[in-house]
């Protein structure tokens, strides 16, 4: 099977990580990943911000618990890594963008052995007063950017490597 596909087939949420830290060129490797998935228009308006620094992962763990329905303590799951993207307010595929640079972040952390999970909450976080003062200091503008999702990454604790059936009739053909 190609290793692309078998790739996109075999990639699951990890949502218990080890604590060890993931170099930064691995880090990188990600982030580049995402840097080329698609946009609209190929704008490339999309930005990633990424966390390594335990008390702003901690800080941002926080933040996005405040928003959490469920109520957990650790929204990440323990990952050392948050990826956190944001996308231009101003383009009509926002989301759409994000979503896709999230995509290719997660496919390259499984691709390169770590787990991954999308967390939400992006856009709670970042529209929080302490969100944005996270963003002002990056010199990034909250009235500008949208968040749009969370990829925690790492070493997997343990990983759901379970096939769960595809649901059937979800494909037409004409």
């Amino acid at each position: 099977m190609n290793e692309a596909i078998k790739n996109m087939l075999t990639r699951r949420s990890c949502k218990s990580f080890k604590s060890d830290a993931v170099s930064e060129e691995i880090i990188d490797q990600i982030i580049e990943a995402g840097l080329y998935a698609p946009s609209g228009m190929n704008r490339q308006e999309s930005i990633i911000i990424a966390v390594t620094d335990k008390a702003v992962r901690d800080k941002l763990s926080k933040l996005n618990a405040k928003y959490d329905w469920a109520k957990r303590p650790d929204p990440f799951y323990n990952a050392p890594v948050v990826l956190c993207v944001l996308a231009s307010r101003n383009i009509h595929t926002t989301v759409e963008d994000g979503s896709l640079v999230m995509e290719n972040l997660m496919l390259a952390a499984h691709s390169l052995g770590l787990g991954s999970c999308w967390i939400h909450r992006a856009k709670e976080v970042f529209e929080d007063p302490e969100g944005i003062e996270i963003l002002e200091k990056l010199g990034i503008s909250a009235d500008e950017y949208v968040g749009v999702g969370n990829c925690v990454i790492g070493y997997p604790d343990k990983m759901n490597t379970a096939d769960k059936p595809r649901k059937e009739n979800r494909v037409y053909k004409i």
